[in-house]
């Protein structure tokens, strides 16, 4: 009866009956199978009008692919081609959607029909089913996309295509018998997040990966039931009554009214409580990763497992597990707040939850693996201003010191660590506390200390104290270690530039202690200081050596890098250069050498200001007899001073114009050697034109001097043709204005 010859109503007939009837189980399939041609007129039939006929064909086919045996004679029969172009039409019953991307699911377990399902028109389906009405469809649709996302080659065209936001927002929202939704979106997201460049996209969605260390790591757990309550941070709250609630009532009633809208309470610090009550709950009652023990959400190459929560839950649960006893739990832990600090929100979160407390204290754990892991953590959360003000005030610095003595520490471990420590003793935090922190235009912050919470009382809040000199001194002096200081040298030394880099900034923060000069001198900084200053990465000939044998966006990258590092280095050396001590022991004529020949080179010109600040002052030491091939004053004008100010003229605000174009002709018309053919190489011929045109009064008088001195060599008349400066001349002349004089002793010397 469903052969092609038969009328259309008695081929319903059949294969509704025939659907029905495989749906007592496999041996009935095989009965079915036993007919040739059974799977090809059942596929014909995907492009009836009828819809109970489309529904009793996807049926069957959804049954037929359903045992092992028969799922690929489905596939090879055009199924997934007839599916695609069934689910393409405008209407569809929520039952033919649902037969449909059932069978396609069956279909889905077997990795070689990906290709079929993932390049064509059925992804964008999919991902727009995942909205459909009937949860049915939902859960059809996420199963294909959990199926689909198993395999690595399958995720760029899935993010691609939009997937992650959409299976983020079926975990997010609670949508009423959604369990095998939730669960298909969140396997799909777990094997998503594999890669760490879509882990990012995860959790920009407000999820967060959350390591399953096991119900029994929480037996460990031990709720504070008869103390006070406080925010999650350890802040303090002001008792309301005699003395805390024998059986923990205060807490449990801060956590239900901390959502009162009359609570004065930033959302940070409510987001904070709310899910530190939530997971404590959980972990009371023992119901903490009971479902996730039953069956694994997600096995990695490592066998470690995680899930995925929301990040009000999430960032609870990551700190809860902070407090286990469990090593690997704990490091574990450590890991994922580190992978979850991507912004400032994130890092806040952490804060406000009491993260920064927890990491602080298990800085001294015996576990090199959960030192590890929390050091990692910490040097994401001290990107944050706010947060890394909380660490340096928990006393990690005296943890930090510590470790800075031990030679066995690992490379790894010890990049995060002077990350942490530059951050902390930022030599410009104060300066840049003046110009950020203070009230703008005589204004006055607005500081809350007290905070209430209606029923559950109130809140002492006491600010974190801005960085001071006292404070910023004491620190420089705990660093004041023979051991601290001599590792820093090494690193100096020895290490990556990016390394070097911060070894430099903390060094120069030493600096800030009057007694530091005897001890870095002891530590022979001047070697390591001429060992920066040494890169092979700015020798011309070297570069010219390697260029064939690296990529250039590579070479770039190692440039920008000891630009860097030399940066950071001639900073620190022009700081040692103001004590007495420091400059009657060095030699300053390597130096000089070292630095003439990084000014020359092609680190980038942002990098070359403090170069040319330690030249001078260097060239002010080696007195004026030492016989150098140039003055230095004149390398600094036309290596740094001159480029400089060509960038500066292409700058858009006119004030930053008319001072750069003046200060260059100030030193064009003190003839300083070749600065007429620097302004040109520079190809400072074609902005100068275009400020002539545009610029201030005062910014178009220098311009036309510069391009008047410029015009006294033949050379580059032809670059003062091509850039337009004839018509400019011209309107000049014509409209009569201040600087028309210049202009017309400038047009005569050009070949018009």
């Amino acid at each position: 009866m469903l052969g092609l010859d038969n009328d259309a109503l008695d081929r319903e007939q059949a294969i509704v009956a025939l659907w029905k009837y495989s749906l007592g189980g496999k041996q009935y399939v095989d009965a079915i199978m036993q007919f040739r041609g059974s799977i090809n007129l059942t596929v014909n039939l995907l492009k009836s009008d009828s819809s109970s006929t489309c529904e009793a064909a996807a049926g069957l086919l959804r049954m037929m692919s359903s045992v092992n045996v028969y799922r690929e004679s489905v596939a090879e029969s055009g199924a997934i081609e007839e599916i695609t172009a069934l689910l393409s039409r405008s209407s569809l019953t929520s039952d033919v959607k649902e037969q449909s991307i059932c069978t396609l699911w069956n279909l889905s377990v077997d990795e070689k029909f990906h290709e079929k399902i993932v390049n064509s028109d059925l992804l964008p389906l999919l991902i727009k089913f995942l909205e459909d009405e009937d949860i049915k469809v939902k859960e059809a649709a996420g199963g294909v996309l959990a199926n689909l996302a198993l395999r690595h080659s399958n995720h760029k065209v899935m993010v691609e295509a939009g997937v992650v936001p959409k299976l983020a927002k079926l975990l997010k929202t609670d949508v009423e018998g959604s369990k095998i939704v939730r669960k298909e979106a969140r396997s799909a997201l777990l094997e998503l997040a594999k890669d760490e460049y879509y882990r990012i996209l995860v959790m920009e969605e407000d999820l967060l990966l959350v390591p399953l260390v096991g119900a029994a790591a929480y037996k460990s757990f031990k709720p504070a039931l008869h103390s006070w309550p406080s925010l999650p941070d350890g802040t303090e709250i002001e008792q309301s009554s005699k003395g805390p609630s024998r059986y923990g009532a205060s807490e449990l009633l801060l956590g239900l009214n901390i959502q009162d809208k009359d609570a004065n309470l930033e959302e940070a610090k409510r987001n904070a409580i709310v899910g530190r009550t939530q997971q404590e709950f959980l972990a009371r009652i023992g119901a903490i990763e009971m479902e996730d023990e039953q069956k694994s959400q997600s096995e990695s190459s490592s066998g470690c497992r995680f899930t995925l929560l929301p990040w009000v839950d999430g960032v609870a649960r990551l700190v809860l597990i902070l407090g286990l006893e469990d090593e690997s739990a704990i490091a574990r832990a450590a890991e994922s707040i580190a992978d979850a600090s991507i912004n400032e929100h994130m890092r806040v979160a952490f804060k406000e939850a009491g993260a920064v407390k927890h990491l602080v204290r298990l800085l001294d754990h015996h576990g090199d693996a959960v030192r590890l892991a929390v050091i990692h953590a910490l040097e994401r959360l001290s990107v944050s201003k706010d947060v890394c003000q909380i660490i340096e005030a928990e006393g990690t610095l005296h943890y930090l010191i510590d470790s800075l003595k031990y030679s066995e520490v690992s490379e790894s471990l010890m990049e995060k660590t002077l990350y942490i420590f530059a951050r902390i003793l930022d030599p410009s935090k104060e300066m840049k506390s003046k110009f950020y922190d203070e009230p703008v235009n005589g204004s006055k912050k607005k500081q809350d200390t007290t905070i209430t919470t209606g029923s559950a009382g109130n809140m002492n809040e006491t600010p974190v104290s801005k960085p001071t000199s006292s404070l910023q001194t004491a620190h420089a002096r705990d660093l004041l270690d023979s051991a601290a200081l001599a590792r820093l040298v090494q690193i100096l030394k020895l290490s990556s530039p990016n390394l070097q880099i911060k070894a430099a900034s903390i060094l120069e923060f030493v600096t800030m202690a009057e007694p530091c000069i005897d001890q870095i001198i002891s530590v022979d900084i001047e070697s390591s200081l001429g060992a920066v200053f040494q890169q092979k990465i700015v020798n011309g000939t070297d570069m010219e050596a390697d260029i064939d044998c690296q990529q250039p966006e590579l070479r770039a990258l190692e440039i920008e890098e000891a630009g860097l590092a030399i940066s950071a280095a001639s900073r620190l050396l022009t700081r040692l250069l103001d004590f007495d001590k420091f400059r009657s022991t060095i030699k300053p004529t390597p130096f000089i050498t070292s630095l003439r020949k990084i000014l020359t080179s092609s680190i980038p010109l942002h990098h070359k200001d403090w170069v040319a600040a330690c030249l001078v002052k260097l060239s002010s030491l080696s007195g004026p007899n030492i016989d150098f091939e140039s003055p230095i004053s004149m390398e600094v004008t036309l290596y740094e001073t001159i480029p400089r100010l060509m960038e500066q003229i292409e700058n858009p605000s006119p004030e930053v114009q008319e001072a750069a174009v003046v200060e260059l002709n100030r030193i064009i018309s003190e003839g300083v050697v070749d600065s007429t053919r620097a302004v040109a190489a520079e190809g400072g011929i074609f902005p100068l034109v275009k400020l002539i045109e545009e610029g201030t009064g005062r910014a178009v008088e220098a311009g036309l001097a510069i391009l008047y001195n410029l015009s006294m060599d033949a050379e580059n008349h032809s670059a003062i043709v091509a850039a337009g400066a004839v018509p400019a001349l011209r309107r000049i002349i014509l409209s009569q204005r201040p600087q028309w004089t210049r202009a017309l002793h400038l047009l005569r010397t050009l070949p018009t």
